[in-house]
């Protein structure tokens, strides 16, 4: 793992920036294409070497389908319409199954400490939109207790929540999922060498043009500009990172932010401030780093040395950097 790590070279600092949306051309040879748009409330970008603006333009596209299966705000996904049947059965597209089943393997991996249907929680704390109200107790507790992932039944194309109060939420893996169904579009058109980010979920496609590796620098917590805790080197893979600094508000001191746990109905407090996994797929990056900073350093580090071509990087609240792989 620390052969990945270089300091003090230039680098791609994983943190979403907000661009405009630009029209693309043709570029000369060896010359990138990029597009850029605002999906699954974040800003994305997807660069390419080689290939024509018709590629970006299908991306988008994919970007908007996926948005309109996966989103809990939007009523018409499939996503809203189980969470709205209040347990009756739901026919859902064949990619919300594949997503939701794998949603559910890391639920079960992390024994619920990452829980797809962490929904009534998460609505209760809306921590985006909230400017430091702490719910009371006896909320807490009955949100919490429609919260299990086991509630969750998939029988073909049909899903069902068993506890009539229950709700799906698939923030937590959604973007990892759609970042490798864009790679897998974009090389099955030739494209060889690319970058897509989705809000800070990065996947790279093969290497730079010139063959070296992209060197990714990884958002320092809390830090007041884009700067880099540490860098890795990739080719071909993905990085992603879960932390406290996201999305949070303070209150007499204490940060209380959106990675909420599922057993205490409040944030995670476990001495942690971020995850970053480097993995091949994406969606593993975004199921492990959130599952693996639910479970801690010492119970996430035995959980990756598990695991095949997964590394971790934990950043604790004194900012020292643990690798695991």
């Amino acid at each position: 793992m620390k052969r990945l790590i270089k300091h003090f070279l230039p680098c791609l600092l994983l943190a979403a920036c907000i661009f405009s949306l630009t029209g693309c051309t043709k570029p000369p040879a060896g010359e990138s294409l990029e597009a850029f748009g605002t999906y699954f409330d974040t800003i994305i970008s997807i660069k390419i070497w080689g290939g024509e603006e018709a590629l970006l333009d299908h991306c988008k596209e994919m970007c908007s389908r996926y948005e309109q299966l996966f989103s809990r705000t939007i009523p018409t996904s499939d996503i809203s319409r189980i969470n709205a049947a209040k347990g009756q059965s739901v026919e859902v597209d064949d990619e919300t199954i594949e997503l939701i089943k794998k949603g559910l393997y890391y639920s079960e991996i992390s024994n619920g400490s990452f829980d797809i249907t962490i929904a009534p929680l998460s609505e209760l704390w809306d921590i985006k939109n909230n400017p430091g109200n702490i719910p009371d107790a006896a909320s807490i507790e009955e949100a919490k207790s429609h919260v299990d992932y086991r509630k969750v039944k998939v029988e073909g194309n049909t899903v069902t929540l068993e506890d009539p109060k229950a709700a799906i939420d698939l923030g937590g893996i959604a973007k990892g999922f759609i970042a490798d169904k864009l790679k897998a579009y974009l090389k099955s058109e030739g494209i060889e060498h690319g970058q897509i980010d989705l809000g800070g979920n990065l996947l790279t496609i093969g290497s730079k043009t010139d063959g070296s590796d992209f060197h990714i620098g990884i958002q320092k917590p809390f830090a007041k500009t884009n700067e880099a805790i540490t860098t890795v080197d990739i080719h071909d893979q993905s990085v992603v990172s879960s932390g406290t600094y996201e999305r949070y508000f303070k209150k007499d001191g204490k940060i209380y932010h959106h990675l909420l746990d599922p057993k205490t109905g409040y944030p995670f407090d476990n001495g942690l401030l971020q995850v970053t996994i480097i993995s091949n797929q994406s969606v593993d990056g975004d199921g492990l780093s959130t599952t693996c900073f639910a479970l801690g350093l010492e119970e996430g580090t035995k959980l990756i040395e598990s695991l095949d071509n997964i590394q971790a990087i934990f950043v604790t609240e004194d900012y020292s950097l643990h690798y695991a792989d």
